[in-house]
């Protein structure tokens, strides 16, 4: 028998040692109808009944027999694995459609298929397929779920055939898996305007320069998607490579996202721990921005981005947002706590200009990181900062609660920055952290005491 199909390799029919693998096969009946008739064999001739021996002979030849035919039907079965979807959040559920195909002559036996799944996703699948007629196919389905995030490997299929009497039973597998993405809970953000907000517009009045006139034209090389109709032809000429007018267009209003990811700041596992939080958290605020044309990109502890992010982060509002979107939640699905001990590698690209909106989802800071904290709001027209005490996640409802002063002494020293500083207790609701914060921070902005985010 061989396997293939789409995306799919030819699996190995095991022709060497053909043997040993086809003994291999036998199953529970199958043994011991050879060990039957071995016995009745032997028997047989200790006691010299010739009856015996042929009742021997036949039960220890039959499993062989039906282990030779089933090695040798060749079988050829295309096979292939669809997911709906392939990229599913945490906790929700995903249906495999698997498709088998026969694309010989011959009628297939009886068939077991078998899916390989983490053991994070449910049991695994097995399903019997009965006779497949030649050019037949079967469909069969089933579904996964997580509530951890990550990247799963579905796969390789196995199928396992099996004689009509049940003796022997051999497995041949694909060569191929697929890769099944959990990413992080997303949590619908209520759409409140930050104090000096404009909807896609830093300021609502930042604009680049563009001047009227064939003279006063200041062109720039032509980019990937840029209309054809603004090619300007004399500096064209003049500098050899396509060129395009400059046009008065918005300056689109960035966003950073920090996600604090060091494993010394966070305590617990599992999805209800606070680490989960701050990237469900992370996801949601990115999302959020995309869908109100911000340009966003994600920063951690570790001073890494997303791969493919340009220098102003994803841009929003536009035909690529569902794959920025989808290239970051890639990313938050399989990010890990960082070895580090610092925020000082986020504060060294941050430092390099206004970054617009930041918001910043930290585990616990000591007095040094809180300070470099603390610095980065002067790199960003506004800021936020979720902080969450990760003891206070791991400590039972009953259980006393342990002194905030050290958390209330963080968030103070955040605050004083220019920061707005929330602390996160456990389960709590982003959206409703979100209100707080624009009520916070209108409130900063009407005692003159801060300016607004943007």
């Amino acid at each position: 028998m061989s396997t293939g199909g789409p995306g799919h390799a030819e699996a190995d029919r095991g022709d060497k040692g053909g043997v040993r693998t086809a003994l291999a096969g036998l199953t529970t009946r199958g043994r011991s109808f050879l060990a039957a008739g071995v016995a009745a064999a032997i028997c047989a001739y200790v006691l010299g009944q010739s009856d015996l021996l042929r009742v021997g002979l036949l039960l220890a030849v039959l499993p062989l027999i039906c282990a030779t035919v089933l090695f040798r039907t060749r079988y050829r079965v295309a096979g292939s694995r669809r997911l709906s979807p392939a990229r599913v959040p945490a906790g929700s559920e995903a249906r495999v459609h698997l498709r088998m195909d026969n694309v010989s002559r011959l009628p297939t036996g009886l068939l077991m298929l078998q899916d390989r799944v983490p053991y994070v996703l449910g049991p695994r699948p097995r399903f019997v397929l009965d006779r497949v007629e030649p050019g037949g196919r079967r469909e069969v389905s089933y579904r996964v779920r997580s509530d951890l995030r990550g990247r799963y490997p579905l796969g390789p299929l196995q199928l396992r055939l099996t004689d009509p009497f049940g003796m022997c039973e051999l497995t041949r597998s694909f060569s191929t898996y697929d890769d099944l993405t959990v990413i992080p809970r997303v949590e619908p953000l209520p759409p409140v305007r930050f104090s000096g907000e404009a909807k896609g517009y830093g300021d609502g009045r930042n604009r680049s320069l563009a001047l009227a006139g064939d003279d006063d034209i200041i062109p720039r090389g032509y980019r990937y998607g840029d209309d054809l109709r603004r090619v300007h032809w004399r500096s064209t000429a003049r500098f050899g490579e396509l060129m395009v007018r400059r046009e008065e267009q918005p300056q689109r209003a960035r966003c950073t996202v920090l996600l604090d990811t060091r494993g010394i700041a966070f305590q617990g596992a599992g999805p209800d721990s606070a680490f989960e939080w701050a990237v469900s958290g992370a996801a949601s605020v990115l999302v959020h921005m995309l869908e109100r044309g911000f340009s966003v990109r994600l920063l951690t502890d570790t001073g890494n981005s997303v791969p493919g992010e340009g220098a102003d982060g994803f841009a929003g509002a536009s035909q690529e947002t569902a794959d920025a979107a989808g290239l970051m939640m890639d990313t938050l699905a399989v990010i890990d706590h960082s070895d580090g001990a610092g925020l000082s590698r986020a504060y060294d690209v941050l430092r390099g200009g206004n970054e617009g909106l930041l918001v910043g989802f930290f585990g616990d800071l000591d007095e040094e990181q809180a300070a470099v904290a603390a610095k980065m709001r002067r790199r960003s027209g506004g800021a936020i900062a979720f902080v969450l005490d990760s003891e206070s996640w791991i400590r039972e409802p009953s259980d006393v609660p342990g002194p905030l002063n050290r958390g209330e002494e963080r968030l103070r020293m955040l605050r004083e920055a220019g920061w707005t500083a929330l602390a996160v207790p456990r389960g709590a609701a982003l959206d409703g952290l979100w209100r707080q914060a624009d009520r916070e921070r209108s409130g900063v902005g009407a005692t003159g005491s801060g300016e607004g985010l943007r």
